[in-house]
């Protein structure tokens, strides 16, 4: 996959570290930049109708005014970058962030979520969930200890043998292709001819073999730890640009109950995560 254009997910506040680091990851994958600035809706207040109808309006009036100067200022900040760019915005309601990301996320190759999100948990899983489920396109997490990039030297691919990871690996192949190291990561494999086959990582090797791909199966066990944490430590322990992965391999209502591999990868990303639905 070719990206040649990306969107970046900002809130109206903190966004200036964000739009710096799209900018250079556009400016190197040699992409346009398409910036979302999203605001989410003040919700409606419980009490009286009348007195607080009023001063909802007020409120959100003055979120649209913030919205509209956050816009301006993302523009004013990318103009003298040198990059193909375009700012617009978005005030939605927060029950329809999601469709209104994801629809918006049809026209880039991938969606960009910046570091700066994580101080806004709402609007942050309203766009990563927006991007998955609603656009068929690819999201990719930043982190703020590492810089972002779809250049990557080194690669770790999270591999479990279901339809989501097998699309993580198609969507990501040009950049495994011109990877110096894929290392594809199987925690507690289990040898079975109808998922892993009886050698846990020979098929998945293969393939990517055929696509000249440097690649090098892992297979390692959790030994008491959670899947998330054998991933983030051996992308760490590999010196790893980049973690691809298949996301939801469960339903979202599960995992946001019971806990899960993707989830805890949103929420506590490690090193920078290309996530495919």
């Amino acid at each position: 996959m070719t990206y040649k254009t990306i969107l970046l997910i900002v809130g109206a506040n903190d966004q200036e570290k964000d739009l710096a680091a799209a900018a250079d990851l556009s400016a190197t994958a040699g992409a346009h930049l398409s910036v979302l600035v999203v605001q989410l809706a003040a919700p409606p207040a419980v009490g009286d109708y009348a007195a607080l109808s009023v001063a909802l309006l007020d409120e959100r009036a003055e979120e649209m005014k913030q919205l509209d100067e956050a816009v301006k200022r993302a523009r004013a900040t990318l103009k003298d970058l040198g990059i193909s760019f375009d700012a617009n915005g978005i005030y939605c309601e927060t029950a329809w962030a999601d469709d209104d990301v994801g629809s918006r996320a049809r026209y880039a190759d991938v969606t960009l979520i910046g570091a700066s999100l994580q101080t806004d948990p709402s609007l942050r899983n309203r766009a990563i969930d927006g991007a998955l489920f609603h656009s068929a396109r690819p999201v990719l997490l930043a982190t703020n200890r590492q810089s972002v990039t779809l250049r990557p030297k080194k690669i770790l691919l999270a591999w479990n043998s279901t339809m989501e990871s097998a699309r993580a690996a198609r969507e990501a192949m040009e950049l495994m292709e011109s990877a110096e190291e894929v290392n594809v990561v199987l925690v507690d494999p289990s040898a079975a001819p109808a998922r892993n086959g009886e050698e846990p990582g020979a098929d998945i090797a293969t393939y990517l073999a055929r696509h000249v791909v440097n690649v090098t199966v892992d297979r390692l066990p959790s030994a008491g730890r959670r899947v998330e944490e054998v991933l983030n430590q051996h992308a760490i322990d590999t010196s790893a640009d980049l973690i691809v992965m298949g996301a939801y391999g469960h339903t979202r209502l599960r995992e946001r109950i019971f806990g899960g591999v993707t989830k805890a990868m949103i929420e506590r990303p490690i090193v920078p995560v290309l996530m495919v639905h």
